[in-house]
């Protein structure tokens, strides 16, 4: 697959890139823990079928010491038993914020509750920005069909 736009190359998308790198950032240096963010990235990327970031967060998410075990089961995360109650917490946050158009009503009372029964107020700000953003990225690199990087090393993009 080639993709349609070189989103690099572009002025406007290489400038956004930028500010999603640098908000990126902010989430990735607060409280919530790594292995949350990484689970939460490849579960949006898989909901909005983004194989470049699947691909990536695979591979990042390995290199910070995730067992296959634990990459493979992400997508059918509610029937596995490798998950911890915060991690499926974070999960069902993430999907419901990423599949948002599904419900009336937005994310349910109880997705929340049960999120903040976990996380405190920092790490719930972090949760709700990571989906927000991987949603950003998922949605740039689909309508662009960006394929995955094959090349790519972990932490290659911050």
């Amino acid at each position: 697959m080639e993709a349609r736009l070189n989103t690099s190359e572009n002025p406007v998308t290489s400038k956004l890139a930028k500010y999603i790198i640098s908000a990126s950032k902010v989430v990735h240096d607060s409280a919530l823990p790594a292995v949350t963010q990484e689970l939460v990235a490849l579960r949006v990327s898989q909901i909005n079928g983004c194989a470049a970031c699947v691909d990536m967060h695979t591979k990042d998410a390995a290199h910070a010491g995730e067992t296959s075990v634990r990459l493979n089961l992400v997508a059918v995360w509610r029937e596995a038993t490798v998950f911890t109650e915060a991690e499926r917490a974070a999960l069902e946050l993430a999907e419901q914020g990423t599949r948002i158009a599904d419900a009336a009503g937005g994310v349910p009372d109880e997705v929340w509750a049960n999120a903040a029964k976990h996380y405190d107020e920092a790490q719930l700000g972090a949760l709700l920005s990571h989906i927000a953003l991987m949603n950003t990225w998922n949605r740039l690199n689909v309508i662009t069909q960006q394929p995955p990087m094959a090349d790519y090393q972990p932490g290659q993009w911050g």
